[in-house]
């Protein structure tokens, strides 16, 4: 596949891995890479400088392609510099940007060779992406899992309205698991992709939890539910027990204080990492209804690509080509 995104990145295929918190480490990153896309380590949910460092060079141990270090601006509370002059010194080929301002970041990376990825879930937010020197942006409909926009724009109409709206490429992400999304995101304009959840649901994916997986795949699309909307910054994640008492909560009106241990990353990590649904949650988009299976990274876009393939097809068959 040749896109922008392939060109700038230097990758073989448009599909970029989300940063996915405490699970987005160097195995799959490097899985991820190695199949032809971009992967990526999260900064955030690695916490110091020299654990990143090491992660980094842990990345380049297991894969000598293009990776990148994702950065959710506001999990770090304002104190990203120190992580961020590792990715530099490292040299890292990109860098991807979540959830917060971006622009004390391209500052930083004035004059830097480092491609850079924003997030975005809007059309101003995609110009102004552009306007702070972006080389791409990822365009998340309300479908995705984690943090998505607060006006609930699905990604049929998004991904056109910001490849409208702006000139660099633009990357479809929300609700895309398999090769229909890819061809479908190609057909609404974008040069590629993100997933997200998807990747939660494979074998390199070793920090999360079986039972993570195993809901992932039993749920359907009807089984998540947006957490945190009263707080203003909503999350989609797996339904549950514990997701839906702290919806029943903010319902009630209550304060951040009231819910700050519910929502913590320590209540992600109880359900994530040790399979308590009781303490804990998991981030989880709509796609989970077209997840049926655990396979490599090399094993899912293998099949991508196939099914992208007889999709095209068919358009051409219908189209009368």
């Amino acid at each position: 596949m040749k896109t922008r995104v392939t060109e700038m990145l230097g990758i073989d295929y448009p599909i970029i891995q989300g940063g996915l918190a405490y699970l987005a480490y160097a195995e799959l990153a490097a899985a991820v890479s190695n199949a032809g896309g971009l992967g990526q380590i999260t900064a955030a949910t690695l916490k110091t400088p020299n654990r990143l460092r090491e992660e980094i060079r842990k990345v380049r141990t297991l894969t000598d392609k293009p990776f990148a270090v994702n950065f959710a601006i506001a999990r770090h509370d304002g104190n990203y510099k120190e992580l961020l002059e590792v990715a530099i010194e490292e040299k890292v080929p990109a860098l991807s940007i979540t959830g917060g301002n971006p622009q004390p970041v391209f500052e930083r990376l004035e004059g830097e060779s480092i491609k850079t990825l924003v997030l975005v879930s809007g059309v101003r937010q995609a110009q102004k992406a552009e306007e702070l020197g972006a080389d791409m942006v990822m365009a998340v409909g309300q479908e995705g899992g984690g943090h998505i926009g607060r006006e609930d724009i699905g990604t049929v109409v998004l991904t056109p309205r910001v490849v409208d709206a702006v000139s660099i490429p633009v990357l479809a992400s929300g609700g895309i698991g398999d090769g229909r999304g890819l061809l479908a995101a190609f057909s609404l304009g974008a040069e590629g992709i993100e997933m997200g959840t998807r990747f939660i649901a494979t074998q390199e994916c070793v920090h999360a939890n079986e039972v993570y997986k195993q809901a992932i795949l039993e749920g359907n699309e009807r089984d998540t539910v947006i957490i945190k909307r009263s707080l203003g910054a909503p999350g989609r994640v797996l339904k549950s027990r514990f997701t839906e008492s702290i919806i029943k909560k903010e319902n009630e009106g209550a304060a951040y204080e009231e819910l700050k241990d519910m929502i913590s990353g320590e209540a992600n990590l109880a359900y994530i990492y040790e399979g308590d649904d009781n303490a804990g949650f998991g981030w989880g988009g709509q796609v989970i209804g077209l997840i049926q299976d655990v396979p490599t990274v090399q094993e899912l876009f293998d099949e991508m690509m196939a099914t992208a393939e007889k999709g095209l097809a068919r358009s051409n068959r219908i189209m009368g080509g």
